[in-house]
């Protein structure tokens, strides 16, 4: 568990829990699930003392819950945001393995329900969203989701984070580090003025892992349309390609969940008592610049799925029709040849017929001047069906 008191110009880490509230500034208190379930009674002394209210149990059992969609609630006195973010922050290239995923916390396989919770079901987080031994979804087996929880009151943050979580890693370091400017300028805002602009900077940070994550994808996706979109290769991986699909498709419900928990703390901001002083006017009016900035960016993440979700619809539907274009342009040479060789075959029938009194057969020339009917008609017919291109190869541009 970690305590970091941030005041306008500066964070600093305190030890144990506080015990009174700050003078300046809030308090972020960060601690694991396990943590959590631990050291409960102490934490919600703490809020009580200084939040003026205690965790309800159905709140616990969300920031409990490690398979519990994204989704927001709140009471008279806190907001709770659960926010899943992916487990992996840096997913190896298609091609090498110099990155090492970061590791998947377990959870029971089914979802346990909570208050606020969105109706689609989300996986667990130790399992992958596409499930396959193939070598072409190296990507998509290493994508995994879990959640982080935000426990908002006027002058404490609590967030419950997985094991191993990098984003409070990255969020500690950088506001321990402070601002790096500090020639005259403000540098108030590189801090976090109240507990609700640090969980939407956090939220953000999240949110752009699933950007960063569709370079990965798109390459994923281009690497199905070249395997599918070769003509004169036997294409045997459907399985794969499936598992894609339900990956995208299982990111969008992801991303739903995402985007209806923060309109729904959006509402609910606009709901709050109006501000008199100019700064906190001020204040207020960055929290909502910060809303609508992470629901842009979760927007921005499902249209990229979408158009994923297209590319790979579109690269199947053209392999089909190329193989099916394929199939016609065989089918096509096999009736011309079998067209050519129906006269031929006629001809070769009627000298075999076994009768005594056939024309051209006792004659000396007869066997030539078969052989040459049978290569003028076979000239004949494959001029014509050639002007008519029915034995065109194909022209490469």
């Amino acid at each position: 568990m970690r305590v970091l008191h941030i005041s306008p110009l500066y964070a600093q880490p305190v030890d144990g829990l506080p015990t009174q509230a700050a003078t300046t500034g809030f308090y972020w208190v960060s601690c694991a699930r396990s943590e959590l379930e631990t050291q409960l009674p102490a934490i919600q002394t703490m809020l009580t003392r200084l939040g003026g209210s205690a965790l309800v149990d159905l709140h616990v059992s969300d920031l409990l819950n490690p398979a519990i969609p994204s989704n927001y609630d709140y009471t008279s006195v806190y907001d709770v945001l659960v926010f899943r973010r992916l487990a992996n922050a840096h997913l190896p290239p298609l091609n090498g393995s110099h990155a090492s995923p970061a590791p998947a916390v377990a959870a029971p396989p089914a979802l346990v329900a909570g208050t606020g919770s969105a109706a689609s079901s989300v996986p667990p987080p130790s399992h992958s969203l596409a499930h396959s031994g193939q070598r072409e979804a190296p990507v998509l087996q290493r994508v995994e989701t879990q959640p982080v929880g935000f426990a908002l009151y006027d002058q404490i943050l609590l967030s419950v984070h997985p094991d191993g979580c990098f984003v409070l890693e990255n969020f500690w370091q950088r506001l321990i580090s402070g601002p790096a400017k500090t020639d005259g300028r403000q540098v108030s805002s590189k801090m976090p003025v109240e507990p609700a602009d640090l969980m939407l900077r956090m939220v953000n940070g999240m949110v752009d892992g699933y950007l960063d994550l569709r370079r990965t994808l798109t390459r994923q996706i281009d690497h199905w349309q070249m395997a599918l979109l070769k003509p004169n290769k036997r294409f045997s991986n459907w399985a794969s390609v499936l598992d894609v699909r339900l990956a995208l498709h299982q990111l969008d419900e992801i991303c739903e969940d995402q985007r209806a928990a923060v309109q729904d703390w959006t509402e609910a901001l606009e709901g709050w008592p109006p501000e008199h002083t100019p700064a906190r006017q001020h204040e207020r009016e960055l929290l909502r610049v910060r809303s609508r900035d992470v629901l842009e960016h979760i927007e921005r993440v499902t249209h990229h799925i979408h158009r994923m979700e297209q590319s790979a619809e579109t690269a199947v539907q053209m392999h089909f029709s190329a193989q099916s274009n394929r199939a016609n342009d065989i089918m096509r040479t096999l009736t011309t040849v079998t067209a050519i060789f129906l006269p031929l075959n006629l001809i070769a029938g009627i000298f075999g017929m076994n009768f005594e009194f056939i024309p051209f057969v006792h004659k000396k020339d007869g066997f030539i001047w078969a052989l040459a009917a049978m290569v003028i008609i076979t000239v004949v017919l494959v001029a014509y069906f050639w002007r008519r291109r029915y034995l065109e190869s194909e022209e490469k541009e």
